[in-house]
């Protein structure tokens, strides 16, 4: 967790958007068809910030060019540009999160496939959802260990639906490797515990599969991802593949 930063003052989200029809209790299933990205980023490394933040003494930043769907790092090393939103999510149910923070209505998730072609599950908890979004990011790794990917102005292109009669505890996001569960929580190991939890249940609820077998299945071929550690909660996601959603004939509501 960074100190030193006033964390109801940043990352701020576009919105919010009312949804028509949306009512507690529903889910809000929201694709992202299209993610576009400025020509200039920035990067930061600093005191108190990220994995390595006791090793710095001052902040530093590193502005990036975009030049053919590259990010351009320095005269050497030029890498595939991976937009993805960070922020996005609709308002809780009973008390003001900053949009720094991430929770189970979404937020400040920095979840690398929350990307274009995907299709993001909220929980929807009052009248209307209030969606929104923000944090585009140019290309951001796993973790986002330094508290910053190639952060860029954006913005998106969304396609959003009502799921009527649909709950689900924490979002949800579809994509071509298979459906992630995302989870935030104090401790990453608490974040892996119950998006891997979710997951399994889920697979026990949608196929004749015990918990026993959804269980030895995901510890086969499941996947324990990092979303990130450098927020004031830590997201975790666990990635059902699509060839198992296939296997059972599984389609998202």
């Amino acid at each position: 967790m960074i100190s030193g930063i006033d964390w109801n003052h940043i990352n701020p989200a576009t919105g919010p958007i009312y949804v028509n029809e949306a009512r507690k209790g529903d889910t809000l299933k929201v694709t992202i068809e299209k993610i576009n990205i400025d020509d200039q980023g920035v990067l930061l490394a600093g005191p108190d910030l990220g994995m390595l933040g006791d090793e710095f003494t001052e902040m530093t930043k590193k502005i990036v060019q975009i030049k053919d769907d590259q990010v351009v790092f320095n005269d050497k090393l030029s890498f595939p540009i991976t937009k993805m939103i960070g922020v996005i999510g609709v308002a809780p149910e009973h008390v003001d999160i900053p949009c720094g923070t991430p929770e189970s209505h979404g937020g400040n998730m920095d979840t690398t496939v929350i990307k274009e072609g995907s299709v993001l599950y909220l929980p929807v908890f009052v009248d209307g959802a209030l969606l929104a979004l923000g944090d585009f990011h140019g290309a951001m790794g796993d973790g986002e260990i330094s508290g910053t990917g190639v952060e860029i102005a954006g913005s998106a292109v969304l396609k959003v639906e009502v799921v009527k009669e649909q709950t689900i505890e924490h979002p949800i996001v579809k994509y071509a490797e298979g459906l992630s569960f995302i989870v935030s929580k104090e401790i990453l190991d608490e974040a892996v515990k119950e998006s891997t939890k979710q997951a399994v249940h889920f697979l026990e609820r949608h196929t004749d599969l015990s918990l026993e077998e959804a269980a030895m299945l995901m510890s086969a071929v499941g996947q324990a991802q990092i979303s990130q550690v450098v927020d004031p909660l830590m997201t975790a996601r666990f990635l059902i593949p699509q060839f198992v959603l296939d296997a059972y004939h599984i389609k998202v509501f």
